[in-house]
């Protein structure tokens, strides 16, 4: 490639050019779709973070309940 003071541009300034035009294409779509996310009002995520919390709760009481019941199953067994 050629300077506009008519040198060569060697590799690495190339490279670097590309790679800054590619990091700012980057930052300029991560921009554009950031506009596009729809976020959640305050109390929707409340409300869904409190719905997510008590289903995991649930959950993993259940497993203990079952992981309780065959252990206590197979001590009985063996």
């Amino acid at each position: 490639m050629v300077k506009k003071d008519g040198s060569k541009k060697d590799k690495s300034e190339v490279q670097q050019a590309n790679s800054q035009s590619k990091l700012a294409n980057l930052v300029n779509e991560t921009k554009e779709e950031l506009v596009k996310v729809v976020w959640p009002s305050r109390q929707q995520l409340l409300s869904e973070s409190a719905a997510v919390i008590l289903m995991v709760s649930l959950v993993a009481t259940v497993i203990y309940l079952v992981d309780n019941l065959f252990s206590w199953g197979s001590g009985k067994v063996f």
